[in-house]
């Protein structure tokens, strides 16, 4: 099986060493020259100018996000099954668009919300669906980066809600199994202040509203003092539990008797390399096998949907339901 691998950005190439790690022969490509055919020989892979004319079986798109709808609708069009960080693009017309080129074609394709495939958010979504919570009162999510990412970065993409949230908005939908269906969102520039030249915030919270009626609370920061911190609580009638604490959780108790965390998660690749690792495994065996995805394009979409609500409302300093930017009319 031969897999390329687009883009050899940090993600990349963890990317690349796990599908070598699974015994798949690897071919790397990259805009920046050189920058492919220096890796290829530190992990013994290949090196491509042109992935699509080098005999492959499936890609793994790891490029800038700009690159992600016109990378799938190729892959599409040669009948290669692709795996694709999110977001696959930060409008709606554009994630149809691949929608259907991708349905015409019959082509299998996952999204990267590797939360889903860690071991505390499956156990999570375990818990909820076997009724062991009761009723689901509410959810809480967080995420909080140790630092910003450059601001070349923040520049292109597409504000915290779109960048950030939404992998919690995808969270909420897979450990509940609802639609969220409004959102109430908010923002502010607490300490980077580049940050509203690009009309993004660097701390940001939200409340939503899940079809049941059950409620979610979500905040997330570009700045963390302790380092990477990613948690979902929900609290039900019967039971309360929570992805993401342990002993390297970056929050300190001020409590009598509780230490520090030790050795805090300081990055995502760090708090989720397992998860990466078994997102990119499960991509593998659905091309092996003729499987079905596990993170659709329909999921990615869905979680668009409540970032650009998300976006909405904080513009407009009001709550925001799904149906309303669904059926917003595009600019003409």
């Amino acid at each position: 099986m031969r897999v390329g691998v687009l883009g050899i950005g940090r993600i990349g190439r963890l990317h690349a060493r796990t599908l070598r790690d699974l015994g798949v022969d690897v071919v790397l490509a990259d805009t920046e020259p050189g920058r492919a055919a220096a890796f290829a020989a530190e992990l013994g892979a290949e090196a491509a100018d042109d992935p699509f004319a080098a005999r492959l079986d499936a890609l793994v798109v790891a490029a800038p996000t700009a690159a992600h709808a016109p990378l799938l609708r190729r892959a599409a069009e040669h009948g290669l099954p692709a795996f694709c960080e999110k977001p696959v693009a930060l409008d709606l017309a554009t994630v149809d668009d691949v929608l259907a080129v991708t349905a015409r074609a019959g082509n299998l394709v996952q999204i990267g919300f590797q939360r889903r495939f860690d071991a505390g958010y499956r156990a999570a979504r375990e818990a909820v669906a076997s009724g062991g919570l009761g009723t689901v009162l509410v959810l809480r999510a967080a995420t909080h980066d140790p630092s910003p990412p450059p601001e070349t970065y923040i520049a292109e993409s597409g504000g915290i809600f779109r960048d950030l949230h939404i992998h919690d908005f995808d969270a909420v939908r897979f450990v509940t199994g609802e639609e969220i269906v409004e959102i109430y969102a908010d923002g502010s520039v607490r300490e980077t202040p580049w940050f509203a030249k690009h009309g993004d915030v660097d701390a940001a919270v939200a409340t939503l509203r899940l079809e049941s009626g059950a409620l979610a609370i979500v905040s997330g920061t570009r700045h963390d003092a302790l380092g990477y911190d990613v948690r979902l609580e929900v609290v039900g009638t019967a039971d309360s539990i929570v992805a993401g604490v342990d002993s390297r959780t970056p929050l300190r108790s001020v409590e009598a008797g509780m230490t520090a965390p030790d050795h805090a998660y300081q990055g995502f690749l760090e708090r989720f390399e397992a998860a990466y690792r078994a997102e990119l495994r499960a991509f593998v065996d659905a091309v092996r096998e003729g499987g079905d995805s596990p993170c659709t394009l329909a999921e990615a979409r869905a979680a668009l949907l409540v970032a650009l609500a998300a976006d909405r409302s904080r513009q407009e300093r009001r709550p925001v339901t799904i149906d309303e930017v669904v059926a917003r009319k595009p600019p003409e």
